[in-house]
Parts: structure tokens; sequence; C-alpha cells
């Protein structure tokens, strides 16, 4: 079976975002080699915002950014106040304080919780497997905080797991709340990061960490901006678009996490633990779970008319 010509852009698409994705833990965690965790948030908003502003530059769309400031500006601050400012911040200090291949597993447990947050928020229901689904990745994320000593319930840093869990209700809440946004996505993402950078210098400043990094650090930070805050998404942004199946594009972020502990062992050199798989694993299969179909009865008809 060949597909559709729209629907291979739509698979090198979303895989090149999803294999870009698998660098970035690597990426923070080197980054934070040479800067702090807000320099890396200021650096890494300022090249974001670059390689967006590039994008619509590509696109002829530079002249709509104005209008779409002068339209919704107070949204913009309010998203860019939330992502990139408060949720980069709130991250890059989870993998300071964590192994990388810690801090990424437990971020997967997002959309998760963006279901129990839609319960509250969007006043969705919460389905049994919803709540099975839950126990099993929390149970997961209690596995790689604890590195496998359940019964002794000891951290291996409780600040830094508890950090990597509010990142997740944080990425949550934004996306949630931006179901309401009208703005247009790339335009919506670029005017986020022009109102959340002065937020990063101002930080920056406060805390008298304007001192100038090294070129590791920039170089890093040039990374992260652009290809996790920025150029990637515009790519996911794209793959969802082109594509005919919704879920057969999703599903490739699973590929993520595996990829991503490759290249944490081979690149910043952790070993990856037993306490890590098995807690990815129960993350993973708790999401899996999440996504399963519930089961019809015999006498009902298929929605879409297959047997």
């Amino acid at each position: 079976m060949s597909f559709a010509p729209n629907q291979k852009k739509a698979y090198a698409f979303g895989l090149g975002a999803v294999l870009a994705w698998s660098t970035v833990a690597s990426a923070f965690k080197l980054s934070l080699q040479h800067l702090s965790p807000m320099q890396l948030v200021l650096y890494a908003s300022a090249a974001s915002l670059l390689a967006l502003l590039s994008i619509l530059a590509w696109q002829r769309r530079l002249p709509e950014l104005a209008a779409a400031c002068r339209r919704h500006w107070k949204s913009s601050l309010l998203f860019g106040a939330v992502n990139p400012f408060v949720y980069y911040l709130v991250l890059f200090q989870a993998y300071s304080l964590l192994p990388a291949q810690e801090a990424q597993a437990i971020n997967y447990t997002w959309a998760l919780t963006m279901t129990l947050l839609a319960v509250p928020l969007l006043r969705q229901r919460l389905r049994a497997q919803d709540a099975v689904a839950a126990l099993v990745c929390y149970l997961g994320v209690l596995v790689i905080g604890t590195r496998g000593q359940l019964l002794e319930l000891h951290f291996s840093n409780r600040l830094g797991v508890m950090l990597a869990l509010a990142s997740t209700l944080l990425w949550a809440g934004y996306w949630i709340f931006n179901t309401r946004d009208s703005r247009e996505p790339v335009l919506g993402l670029t005017l986020n990061f022009a109102f959340s950078l002065p937020l990063s210098l101002a930080w920056c400043a406060w805390h008298g960490q304007l001192t100038p990094p090294s070129w590791q650090g920039l170089a890093g930070a040039a990374y992260v901006g652009a290809l996790e805050m920025g150029f990637t998404f515009v790519l996911w942004l794209s793959a969802m678009k082109l594509t005919r199946n919704t879920a057969s594009i999703a599903n490739l972020i699973f590929l993520s996490p595996l990829v991503s502990l490759l290249l944490i062992h081979l690149i910043v050199g952790e070993a990856i633990l037993p306490s890590t798989l098995l807690g990815l694993a129960l993350i993973l299969g708790g999401l899996a779970a999440q996504k399963l179909p519930l089961r019809r009865t015999s006498a009902q008809p298929a929605a879409d008319g297959s047997t």
C-alpha cells in the first residue's frame, strides 16, 4: 500500500520533529554545564525568536506580525509568561538537579497531566481507563524518582522530581488554555517569545546573571532555541496539517523517549539505570493504555462502518 504524497510529507515532517525532540534532553544537560537555567532560558528564547522570525520571513508573513501584536498583545504577554518563561525556567532547573534520563522520562507524563487537568478546567469527564493510566504513569514516576527503592521512598533529588512534575502541569495547562487561543499558531508562538524575552532579560539582570557566556553555552542555547522551542514546532504543525490520520502521526512521539535515552547514554555519558527503563516502560504503557479505544458491545456497529 503506497502513501499519498501529502501523507509521505506528513510522516517525514513528523519523524523529523520527533528525532529533533529526541536530542534536546542531551542538549539541555550539556548546555547547563556552561549556563545557569535562567541564562539558558534567555539565550535559547532569543535564538528561538530569531528562528521563528526567519520562518515568517520565508513565508512572507512578517507584515502580519505587527497587526497581530496590536490585536493580541495581552494574550501574548500572558501566554509568553507561561511558555517559554516560567515553563522552561522550571524545566531547566529540574534538569540541573536530576540526571537527564530521569528528567526527560518524568516530563513525558505531561500528556496524562493534560487529561487530568481537563477535568476541572474544561469540565471533561474522567474515564476509568484515564484513572488507571494515571496510576500506572505515576507509579513509573515513583520508580524513576526513587531509583527503584519504592518501599524506602527515598528520592534521588526530591526538589528535582517536584520541579519536573511541576513542568508537566505548566505545559499541560498552557496547551489546555491554548485551545481557546484565536491567534494563528506560528504568529502566536512568535509573539509569545517576543513578549517573554524582556521578562527573561529582567530576571537574569535581577539575579546578576548577565555575564558574558562561553561559546559552548551560546551554541547549546542556539541549538535548544532553534530546535526545541522554534523550528521543530513548525515541523510538527505541518505534519499534523498534512496527515489524513492524526493518530498515526501522534504515535510517532512514542519513539522519542527511547531514542533520547540512547543519545543521553552516548552523548552525555550517563549509565542508563534499570529503574529508569522500568519507570519509562510504565509511563509509556500508561499513555498507550489511555489511547486504547473503549470496547464496543457486539450489537454496536463501528462508527466508520467497518466490521
